[in-house]
């Protein structure tokens, strides 16, 4: 069981202007998935909370999921704040939750989000929509456990699974 954080970036948010909802959902999934979350947070969209957040909580927490903050408002920086903090990007992870969101809607290539690694915590965006973090999350949730596996130090076996209705890599033979 892999540890998690959760860190919520909104503005209306922690004004308390709006209740945030992303956040409790993306924990309630992580949970699901066999997580153990062992802290939330709620920071204002501003950059250097943003970080200080990522930092503290990188350092508590094997996977730290954000949720806001990844669209193209001038005060959508979640992505930049990931950037900043992290010490390798895992690019496959966002582009993963935009294809399988562009199923659903042509609004998901303008999603933002960004994913990477600091020491020993892995850090991914999803968007601030309840309806988005489900899709995002769930989109990737089954592939994270064996990077966070891989990140700390577990198996590098990295054939692919089968998946329902796909083949994997043992099955590609002629």
């Amino acid at each position: 069981m892999y540890t998690a954080a959760v860190l919520t970036v909104s503005d209306r948010g922690f004004r308390g202007e709006r209740p945030d909802e992303a956040g409790p959902l993306a924990a309630a999934l992580l949970e699901e998935a066999g997580y153990r979350v062992a802290e939330t947070a709620l920071v204002p969209d501003e950059q250097p909370e943003i970080e200080a957040a990522l930092l503290r909580l990188s350092g508590r927490a094997a996977l730290v999921v954000t949720t806001g903050g990844t669209g193209f408002s001038p005060r959508d920086v979640t992505p930049e704040a990931t950037l900043a903090v992290c010490e390798r990007m895992a690019p496959g992870i966002p582009e993963a939750m935009r294809a399988a969101s562009l199923a659903l809607t042509p609004r998901a290539m303008l999603s933002r989000a960004a994913a990477g690694i600091r020491g020993g915590t892995l850090i991914v965006n999803l968007p601030g929509s309840p309806k988005a973090v489900r899709e995002n999350l769930e989109a990737v949730l089954p592939a994270l456990e064996h990077g966070l596996n891989m990140l700390q130090g577990g198996p590098h076996d990295c054939s692919a699974p089968r998946t329902p209705g796909g083949r994997g890599t043992e099955a590609m033979e002629p």
